[in-house]
């Protein structure tokens, strides 16, 4: 079985050197190393992995998608999903608030179109903030395209707003949320907009913790949020462009990779497994084998649907003409479904080649917490609502790919 998390060949933008494949890998082990460390003790504490995220933040790559020239890493899509890749090996949590963080910090880093956001953007840099988003509203669910709260003009020339937050991942922990609402309390409901709230200027009041069954670093708890914030802090550019551009699909990406780093986590333990019985035997295959190679076609399957998807997305990256078409949107709600029921079904199919020391808790081969994450994927943002909407650009798309 084939380690499908190696960085070290990642496609490069333009003539990037093996100096910066290197550098980019680096970066992503010592993440990888740290989250590895404390991964227990973040799902058994049901905390926020602070000691991995720390290290993020030393290594730079909170900034990882800023420029260069705004003090960040330059990092195009394929290498931050190469790094997620990686990092989800070790530790789910981990890997999932980067992949939210990052594709908050491709919004400002794409979008930025006011002097607070452009400067709020080299001060991520500088800073190593962490940001978090707040897309979803009660009633409203999943759907991010709508939001019932809206932004309303307050003295000094600054907005306010109140939201009712089913889930914050990380909310508390974050240096700033990223909120979307109505762009007055006369739009409709589509009609939304983007801010920057940090969080000096927001009041967090908890509705409900997390105490979950996987995925228990994120932290995913609900809020009712109640946020002030200069008026330039709200993107001039409409949340649909926004979301159709960058948040939605940089997010699939970044999801999808973390969770291609679980499979392949899973099946290299399968196979460790599998080797060490063929030890026992020398010329005879153990019957777990076939189920081994079987496993392979499925992480294969699932590697070359999301790092193709990742390409087409980088290819993508400057052309709206094509992001905001609804062959890309279907082609990333598929990315996101396929790959949440694909890390389900190979960490599953994993657990029962390794057997029942994989379901043990204190196993050195367990698969226990893996397995638990990997049913997460499904359930945010549920696959069923995707689908949905997925059928219904469907049913008006000319079917151009």
């Amino acid at each position: 079985m084939t380690d499908h998390a190696v960085l070290t060949d990642t496609p490069q933008r333009g003539a990037e050197d093996t100096d910066r494949a290197e550098r980019v890998a680096a970066r992503a082990e010592a993440v990888a190393a740290v989250a590895r460390e404390f991964a227990d003790a973040v799902d058994s504490e049901s905390r926020f992995p602070r000691e991995a995220i720390e290290e993020a933040r030393a290594q730079g790559l909170l900034a990882a998608p800023i420029p260069e020239a705004d003090g960040g890493l330059g990092y195009s899509i394929t290498e931050l999903c190469r790094m997620l890749e990686r990092v989800g090996r070790e530790c789910t949590s981990t890997a999932m608030i980067l992949a939210m963080h990052h594709s908050q910090v491709l919004c400002l880093t794409r979008h930025a179109d006011t002097d607070f956001l452009r400067d709020y953007t080299r001060r991520v840099a500088a800073e190593g903030l962490l940001l978090a988003s707040a897309t979803t509203e009660a009633q409203i669910g999943g759907d991010t395209r709508n939001s019932t709260c809206a932004v309303r003009p307050i003295e000094d020339g600054r907005v306010a707003l109140h939201k009712s937050c089913p889930v914050i991942s990380y909310g508390a922990y974050a240096d700033a949320i990223l909120v979307t609402a109505r762009r007055s309390e006369d739009a409709a409901s589509s009609d939304q907009v983007l801010l920057v709230v940090e969080a000096e200027n927001l009041q967090l009041d908890r509705q409900r913790g997390w105490d979950a069954l996987g995925m228990r670093g994120t932290c995913s708890e609900s809020f009712e949020l109640d946020a002030t914030t200069p008026a330039d802090a709200m993107f001039t550019v409409l949340f649909e462009t926004i979301s159709a551009q960058t948040m939605l699909p940089a997010a699939h990406c970044l999801w999808a990779s973390a969770w291609l780093g679980m499979a392949t986590q899973a099946g290299l333990t399968a196979r460790s497994v599998v080797q060490k019985a063929a030890r026992k035997t020398p010329g005879t295959t153990p019957p777990s084998a076939l189920r081994l190679a079987e496993l392979e076609v499925q992480l294969q399957s699932m590697t070359d649907v999301v790092r193709a998807s990742v390409a087409r997305y980088e290819a993508a990256w400057d052309d709206p003409a094509v992001t905001e078409s609804m062959q890309f949107a279907i082609a990333m709600n598929t990315l996101k479904v396929s790959g949440a029921e694909a890390v389900r079904r190979i960490v599953g199919d994993a657990m029962v080649i390794v057997g029942i020391t994989a379901f043990a808790n204190r196993s050195p081969v367990s698969l226990a917490r893996l397995y638990r994450d990997s049913i997460g994927p499904s359930v945010m943002v549920n696959n069923d609502r995707i689908l949905l909407h997925t059928a219904t650009l469907q049913l008006v798309s000319r079917g151009q790919r």
